[in-house]
């Protein structure tokens, strides 16, 4: 009986200090980010809609691009045609897969009431940001090396020839997509409206930051002003990081101006961002 009750006590006493680990983790910022993000990962999974213009849309459009780029005359600007896709490919899944993707979030749990909640509790605001924001990132990060694959496999792409300047790229618009998308939320009352507040910023990028078409075959006046939009910079070090054709003067602009941009998306969060319905 003696051994039993020492069993029992054991036990639970290792229950209970499981229990107590656990607790401990998820009182942290990383644990509270996580389980939020793990939450949010769900309800996802739940929208259909989100989730096809997540996962399939960004896969379909790169072969427009390889239609298109049949008629630019990419070899007198010294861009192949795996040169010209790939980036464009990597900034559409920026678009929808982060940006697209993360304004519905924002407005819905809004809307719901869920962000209203969450701050009552322990979480801090950027911890909330952050831990919805953690599953379409890390869609759109998983996604972008498929597509480098995908694209080296088909297109011949090749490495990168300077890999830094491919992840800074990447890094700088995962978290630009993020903040402009919280800053697109506080200007969409509803979640109906969602996808029609997000689309300037979608053309536009798509238009103008050589996504669809490369800044090198533009005028030299509309490529100056195209350079200064927001994910031109990310679209740009990824460029240059695969034909390792970006010079420091370039590198250097490219990344001022991404930065630049983030801060100034960092401010408009702090300032324009709700967290409660618009009356």
């Amino acid at each position: 009986m003696s051994g039993t009750a020492s069993t029992t006590r054991g036990t639970a006493g290792g229950t209970a200090g499981t229990e107590s680990a656990r607790n401990t983790a998820a009182s942290t910022p990383v644990g509270r980010m996580r389980a939020l993000a793990r939450a949010e990962l769900t309800l996802l999974g739940r929208s259909r809609g989100t989730l096809f213009a997540a996962l399939f849309v960004p896969l379909v459009l790169p072969l427009s691009l390889y239609s298109a780029a049949g008629e630019m005359d990419l070899d007198e600007v010294g861009l192949s045609i795996g040169a010209m896709i790939l980036p464009g490919a990597i900034g559409f899944s920026l678009l929808f897969a982060v940006y697209s993707a993360l304004v519905g979030v924002f407005v819905t749990r809004r809307e719901e009431l869920v962000l209203k909640r969450l701050r009552t509790g322990e979480l801090r605001d950027v911890e909330i940001l952050c831990g919805a924001s953690l599953p379409s990132l890390a869609t759109g990060l998983v996604q972008s090396l498929v597509l480098a694959v995908g694209c080296a496999l088909l297109l011949d792409v090749g490495a990168p020839q300077a890999v830094h300047l491919s992840v800074l790229g990447l890094l700088l618009g995962l978290v630009l997509c993020a903040a402009l998308a919280a800053v697109t939320s506080g200007f969409t009352r509803t979640t109906e409206s969602a996808q029609v507040t997000a689309m300037p910023v979608v053309m536009v990028s798509m238009l103008g930051s050589g996504m669809a078409v490369p800044l090198e075959v533009l005028p030299d006046r509309l490529a100056s002003f195209c350079e200064l939009l927001p994910l031109t910079p990310a679209v740009t070090l990824l460029r240059g990081g695969f034909t390792g054709n970006l010079s420091g003067s370039e590198t250097l602009f490219a990344v001022a101006t991404g930065v630049a941009w983030v801060l100034l998306a960092v401010f408009a969060v702090r300032r324009w961002f709700r967290w409660e319905p618009r009356r």
